[in-house]
């Protein structure tokens, strides 16, 4: 099926064709559908022989760095780091404690690694990238702010920018790729406090040039409007699958049954994020009013509920880009980590008490993002694209972080993993050692290369990671 929709996004009227859809209708709600093979309109724009779906990119951005002894093979034993603040970091830069021996190896389980061991065959992991990292801004925020722009400071004087702030990868890859889809990009934070505690560098990644944020959602019900509406449900209906529903059934009459399947699959997956929200929004609401509300939160639920509705953006073709934060830098603010913890805890605080027993302790919260990455993979294995592979077959999905430890504060020797079949085009399973102070910005040009564009560089990329296309 081809036609025009129409949608409202940032006081703008859009209105664009998209094919091989079939769109449901009630109350001013409009919901995209999967592809459906056995819909007539759908099997005349159905892909041709060879043809493969939209490749998918997530960028998932971890906060205040990483535990290196527990996530970096052959770190085990290394000295724990010791606090190095203010706009230090680069003081650490000469005393390098990460040896790089460049090279292809076998995956090695660490402990922070230990939950994408059912995913062996399906990621890799790259160490010795660095970023470039510009005094007189607070290391934190640069961290986020430039993590997907990577402008060296001298390109960044040369155009007049005050920091090395530009337009990021993931608007770049979209300004390409993006006409095929509703949203050239999607921006998704998982940082559950309304009052702002720092100023917004320290909470997003994705700009569209200097100053220009591409602001992200926190809140999943405004995500979950975005999505399902071009107008906010909240001021419709409360419940979108009960003004769909009889049309749905009255779609799946016609359909095959393995498309009756696709569909109910999807209707369930609607279904579930709409009663995981609800109970969110409830707990909330019942929240003694002495206790910030957001301490409650349950992280997992929280951040696994924003991945699973950017999973569904992706399945209905609203997008094929986003960038996922799985929490704001710094940001002194105590979090409920379910299962972890049995009261909220400081992320950020406890990255400057490793000693002793302290880098254990924060581990865990190390431990705890991994696991919802693993989430994520394993969701993607579980969705079938209209061909019969499945979303992770056709993604790659990014988990780092700006910052090569907490303590230290350093941008060298940065955590990477990258998971996904992106088609054939990457060989999964390994351990990619490259080159200490290979900047990370030649991986990026390598993810827009994946993706279709035809780059020589990125920002201050000096050339591809050729070790990790097949």
């Amino acid at each position: 099926m081809t036609g025009d929709v129409t949608f409202r996004i940032a006081k703008k009227r859009i209105v664009m064709s998209v094919s091989r859809r079939k769109f449901l209708k009630a109350g001013g709600t409009t919901m995209l559908l999967p592809f459906l093979h056995s819909v007539s309109e759908a099997r005349a724009a159905a892909p041709k022989k060879g043809e493969k779906p939209d490749k998918k990119l997530v960028i998932m951005y971890i906060p205040n760095g990483i535990v290196r002894r527990q996530f970096f093979p052959g770190e085990d034993q290394a000295a724990i780091p010791g606090f190095i603040g203010g706009f230090n970091a680069d003081k650490t830069k000469e005393q390098r404690r990460f040896k790089n021996e460049p090279g292809i190896y076998d995956l090695e389980w660490t402990p922070t690694m230990q939950p994408l061991k059912t995913h062996a065959k399906d990621i890799t992991m790259i160490t010795g990238l660095d970023r470039t990292f510009k005094n007189g801004q607070d290391v934190h925020a640069q961290g986020a702010s430039c993590y997907l722009t990577s402008l060296s400071p001298a390109q960044a004087a040369d155009a007049g920018i005050r920091h090395p702030n530009g337009r990021t990868l993931d608007q770049v890859i979209g300004d390409k790729v993006g006409h095929k889809t509703v949203l050239n990009t999607l921006e998704i934070s998982c940082n559950g406090f309304r009052a702002p505690k720092e100023p917004i560098e320290f909470d997003n990644i994705s700009w569209y040039g200097p100053g220009k944020i591409a602001p992200s959602i926190r809140d999943p019900r405004k995500l979950y409007d975005r999505l399902f509406s071009k107008d906010s449900l909240r001021a419709h209906v409360g419940d979108v699958t009960d003004l769909v529903l009889a049309d749905a059934q009255s779609l799946s009459r016609k359909l095959s049954s393995e498309d009756r399947n696709t569909m109910d699959e999807y209707m369930t997956m609607v279904r579930d994020v709409e009663v995981r929200m609800a109970k969110l929004e409830k707990l909330l609401a019942n929240a003694d009013v002495t206790v910030p509300k957001e301490e409650i939160l349950p992280r997992g639920e929280y951040i696994r509920l924003q991945a699973d509705l950017m999973l569904l953006a992706f399945q209905m073709g609203i997008t094929n880009i986003s960038t996922f934060m799985i929490g704001p830098e710094r940001w002194d603010a105590t979090l409920m980590y379910e299962g972890v913890f049995d009261k909220p805890v400081q992320h950020h605080n406890m990255t400057h008490n490793q000693k002793g027993n302290g880098y254990l302790e924060l581990a865990k919260i190390d431990t705890f993002h991994m696991q919802q990455y693993a989430y994520m993979i394993q969701r993607m294995k579980e969705i079938k694209e209209s061909d019969g592979s499945t979303m992770l077959d056709n993604s790659l999905i990014t988990y780092g972080a700006a910052l090569g430890d907490g303590a230290t504060h350093q941008f060298y020797d940065l955590p990477m993993i990258v998971a996904g079949g992106a088609q054939g085009q990457i060989k999964q399973g390994r351990f990619i050692r490259m080159k200490s102070g290979t900047l990370n910005s030649n991986l990026w040009l390598t993810l827009a290369n994946l993706m279709g564009l035809e780059m020589d560089s990125f920002a201050d990329s000096h050339g591809v990671l050729s070790d990790l296309w097949s």
